[in-house]
């Protein structure tokens, strides 16, 4: 009986080849940003990308990642553990050497930031 292929993880990250050898593997924006979607807001059931928490995304040479952030107010009761639950998450992703997170205020969040995902999971159309 054929069950059907297997299921087979996806490559996050692929290196590639020079003369002086295999380069390391680079995390693709994929990756990254799934990494950011993997976590979560305690007091709201939607992704903090999805949220439109993520501002920003970049990665350097040498594949450390800067992320900046937000939150959506300033008095947010996981200010402290949301931005470490991204730099984990990110961490996390083959190929990331470093990750800082910055958590800025400017521009402020404000619903418009939200995916229309979001929105309808939370009811705010």
């Amino acid at each position: 009986m054929n069950e059907g292929p297997i299921n087979q993880p996806q490559p996050t990250a692929v290196g590639t080849w020079t003369p002086e050898g295999e380069t390391p593997p680079r995390p693709s924006e994929d990756a990254l940003i799934a990494a950011c979607a993997s976590v979560f807001d305690p007091e709201i059931p939607v992704n903090i990308y999805e949220l439109g928490l993520i501002y920003a995304i970049d990665v350097d040479d040498a594949c450390a990642v800067k992320v900046e952030m937000t939150l959506t107010a300033p008095a947010c009761p996981s200010a402290q553990e949301l931005p470490e639950q991204v730099r984990d998450a990110i961490l996390a992703v083959p190929g990331v050497t470093a990750c800082e997170v910055d958590v800025v205020w400017d521009p402020p969040w404000d619903q418009s930031r939200m995916s229309e995902d979001a929105r309808l999971s939370l009811n705010m159309y």
